[in-house]
């Protein structure tokens, strides 16, 4: 019998691993407490979306993450700490909640690869409370995984949480550690060399494109009348199919039609999941290095090459389109240095993704290490991209506008580790998933100057991106 390079390693270390168990429990009994131990093992790679189909339960939670631009994928599966919670200040919550388990885990870890050790896995509603009582997600939920697997640069590290305390059999332990190893390495792809086409759905717009369009020209009057200068209006689609939605297909969908975007599915636990292809980053931190998006004003990709490059040179030169962008970028840079960062503006660009284009300029700062990730969300969530400007206002009129529960829909979804540093994403280009049923959700920046036609256009547009994927 061969042994794999990875299964020799384990046992070679299953010495040190279970003395630095048995020192942790020692502790434990000394001090009548409980304590997390955090894991980290490389093994041989295999897909991260692969190995959530395989191990993940129906009443587990669960967080997915990918981007194929940047080589890295993060899968996380049920937790051993978890916080839900709603309010105002629920961001001060989830730090003090990520502070305090912090200071009660310890780390052994094998390797110096990417996502060694505890990350914390965070989604948060659009707005501080659900209005519609049956919404799936609470308005903040953050846990710490029991089984977290990543891919990063060709390399995979597997990281097991766990709770110590007197009465855990370490041997029982370490065989459950090797026991998911030996299953996680032999899963073989079932994904990625596969095609799966769109399921036969049945779509039933929520809103007629009537209301949608009234509520654009209604939001265009107040917007001549100054007392906003943009607005999101976000519109759903409502499908359903004979059989339930295939969340593994679907996400593997997504990440085929969408590369350059960051594909991504949070579980209740309750059956109900939310998935997308998000184009948009809200924050970025690596080593104390922050990295925002102002992504605002789009144009829908040509048919040709010439089509193309006309649209995005109108896209470019659009006063309405550059209006938008830059109430954007303004906020950005003012909620910064309110923070006491000093915002670095790049020069603006093109992001071009499958079926649109948007423009986009990289905003970039270093974060004083007395400031946490989650301070820095609280302060840019919700961006003039997804809300409006001025934000309170644009907040108030678009719960008068949309007749649907926002939800996790355009809010900050992503991972912080034990470093303070973090990825989050602003959950756009999205569908809740709930069995054989789906909601859609995409939104359009009204300014001056809108059309209401071309608005609802866009909105279209930005729904097909799911629509292709769903199976």
């Amino acid at each position: 019998m061969t042994v794999s390079p990875c299964r020799r390693h384990v046992f070679v270390e299953h010495q040190d691993l279970y003395q630095f168990l048995l020192s942790v429990q020692e502790n434990c009994l000394k001090h009548h407490c409980r304590q997390i131990v955090s894991i980290s093992h490389e093994i041989d790679l295999v897909d991260p979306l692969t190995v959530l189909d395989k191990l993940t339960q129906a009443n587990e939670i669960n967080f997915y993450f990918e981007n194929r631009g940047k080589g890295e994928a993060i899968a996380a599966i049920d937790a051993v700490a978890k916080l839900q919670i709603s309010g105002q200040d629920r961001f001060s919550q989830a730090e003090s909640f990520i502070k305090s388990n912090l200071k009660n885990i310890i780390n052994f870890s094998n390797t110096k690869a990417s996502f060694t050790g505890a990350h914390f896995f965070c989604y948060f509603s659009f707005f501080p409370e659900n209005h519609q009582l049956d919404y799936p997600f609470p308005s903040a939920t953050v846990f710490l995984p029991r089984w977290q697997i990543a891919v990063k640069n060709q390399r995979c590290v597997l990281v097991m949480n766990t709770v110590i305390n007197a009465s855990v059999n370490m041997q029982i332990l370490l065989q459950s550690l090797h026991n998911k190893i030996e299953v996680i390495t032999s899963l073989k792809s079932s994904l990625s060399h596969l095609d799966y086409f769109p399921a036969n759905l049945r779509k039933k717009s929520v809103n007629n494109g009537q209301h949608f369009q009234q509520s654009v020209a209604s939001a265009l009057k107040k917007i001549q009348s100054s007392e906003l200068s943009k607005i999101v209006l976000a519109d759903v689609l409502d499908v359903s199919s004979n059989q339930n939605f295939n969340l593994f297909n679907s996400l593997n969908n997504l990440r085929k039609i969408h590369p350059n975007c960051y594909v991504f599915s949070t579980s209740n636990g309750k059956g109900q999941n939310f998935i997308g292809a998000s184009p948009e980053r809200l924050i970025s931190i690596h080593n104390q290095q922050l990295i925002t998006d102002a992504l605002a004003g789009s144009a829908p990709r040509g048919k040709t090459p010439a089509e193309d490059a006309a649209n995005a040179n109108r896209l470019l030169n659009s006063q309405k389109e550059r209006h938008e962008h830059l109430l954007v970028m303004d906020f950005i840079t003012q909620r910064l240095t309110q923070l006491g960062l000093l915002p670095q503006v790049l020069a603006p660009r093109l992001r071009q993704l499958s079926n649109i284009q948007h423009l986009w300029t990289p905003i970039n700062a270093i974060v004083p290490a007395d400031v946490h990730p989650l301070k820095i969300v609280a302060q840019l969530h919700p961006t003039p991209a997804v809300a409006g400007a001025a934000r309170d206002i644009a907040c108030e009129e678009i719960r008068r506008y949309e007749k649907f529960e926002r939800g996790l829909y355009a809010a900050p979804l992503g991972w912080i580790d034990s470093q303070g540093n973090c990825e989050f994403i602003v959950g756009i280009r999205s569908a809740l998933i709930d069995g054989d049923r789906a909601r859609l959700y995409a939104g359009a920046g009204i300014v001056a100057g809108s059309d209401p036609q071309k608005e609802f256009a866009e909105v279209q547009l930005k729904l097909q991106a799911l629509l292709k994927a769903l199976v």
